[in-house]
């Protein structure tokens, strides 16, 4: 993955962005640098949707 699309609000822009229609190709998970979610462009480009966690690892 080298494109990443940070967000404040995790779950505010993953939600805004399902209802918008983009395609999410993995669940949102739990990482030990944050929350994140792989979603598609209209290219097929692949982006992470990314909230660091409060440690900013």
């Amino acid at each position: 993955m080298f494109l990443f699309l940070h967000t404040d609000d995790f779950w505010r822009d993953y939600h805004a962005m399902r209802q918008a229609g983009v395609t999410f190709r993995e669940e949102p998970r739990e990482e030990a640098y944050g929350t994140v979610a792989v979603f598609s462009d209209i290219y097929g480009n692949l982006w992470d949707l990314l909230q660091r966690n409060s440690q900013g690892t």
